[in-house]
């Protein structure tokens, strides 16, 4: 690949357990990624849910990055000691008129309308959005307004699966910016993050990709330069599910007494389609060969019975 010194990518995970196969490989791809290009890799630890948000997972995680040799730059960032910064671009929204409280439960969402895909993503319809002042009371999220039918078209390139179009009130609707416990909302808190770390390229699982044409009309609301989006294929179970920290025999604290780093890595390498058997190899030594035209488009089914559960490599 080309060297283009400026390119800056990150890794932002969620403290929320122990990190797990799908998000060592999102980190992997994202890492290489940069490398590749002689840019900067940034970690920014999304620790907003104060319910869910553990240090010591941050801690870990950060662990496991270090054990399989994927070095950030810098120090991390953390979500949570941001509160101001997400506030100032929260005003400017509201001042220009594209925030308003919404009052609804995710029941009485559920209840107007089925799920748009099968994902289970449900399109909000703007209930709450011309409520007359004083017609509800109590806690309310906060939602961003998103054009009307037809006037929030939002076409991006993906670095990995190409041109996408999406109008954002039929497949997306008005999202949320802040929950009704006061947290901040992931939209908002990573618009505004990977503007002001100078992030341009984002790598990530695809069941975020219907998130980047909301980040890329957020950030233009903002004035901000939206960041090159490439998502990856999802590792999956054999049920054909997404690996989630549910899948404990797929996580850190059990592949670290199975394997070496180097196992890991060749095996991730090996299911991306970069290099053509699941030998060990260091994360290090894929950079100087790494091509996104290797990389799979399909989902991975990942067979951990296949892995030798031995520490040789």
């Amino acid at each position: 690949m080309n060297n283009r010194s400026s390119v800056c990518g990150r890794f932002a995970p969620s403290p929320t357990g122990r990190m797990h196969l799908g998000n060592v490989f999102s980190a992997l791809l994202s890492w290489l990624s940069a490398r590749a290009q002689g840019g900067t890799w940034l970690l920014r630890i999304e620790d907003i849910d104060p319910q869910r948000s553990r240090h010591e997972y941050a801690d870990m995680l950060m662990d496991d990055l270090q054990w399989l040799g994927l070095e950030w730059d810098g120090k991390p960032c953390w979500q949570s000691q941001r509160g101001d910064i997400y506030a100032h671009y929260l005003q400017q929204l509201t001042e220009a008129g594209l925030i308003y409280p919404c009052y609804c439960t995710r029941a009485d969402i559920l209840a107007t309308q089925a799920p748009h895909e099968s994902d289970g993503r449900v399109v909000y319809k703007g209930t709450c959005r011309n409520l007359p002042p004083g017609t509800h009371t109590g806690p309310a999220a906060l939602r961003m307004k998103v054009p009307d039918e037809g006037r929030g078209i939002v076409t991006f390139t993906d670095g990995h699966y190409g041109t996408h179009t999406v109008d954002l009130t039929t497949q997306c609707g008005d999202f949320i910016v802040r929950r009704k416990d006061g947290a901040w909302a992931y939209q908002l808190a990573v618009v505004v993050d990977d503007s002001l770390m100078g992030i341009n390229e984002v790598v990530r699982g695809r069941d975020l990709l219907l998130s980047s044409p909301q980040q890329i009309y957020l950030a233009q609301q903002l004035g901000f330069t939206p960041p090159r989006f490439t998502h990856l294929p999802l590792l999956c179970n054999t049920a054909g599910q997404r690996l989630s920290k549910r899948d404990k025999s797929l996580d850190m604290g059990c592949l670290r007494q199975r394997l070496t780093p180097n196992q890991i890595i060749g095996l991730l390498a090996h299911a991306a389609g970069l290099q053509p058997t699941p030998d060990a190899v260091s994360a290090q030594s894929l950079v100087k060969t790494f091509s996104w035209n290797k990389v799979v488009t399909a989902d991975i089914t990942f067979m951990l019975y296949l892995v030798k559960e031995d520490k040789e490599g």
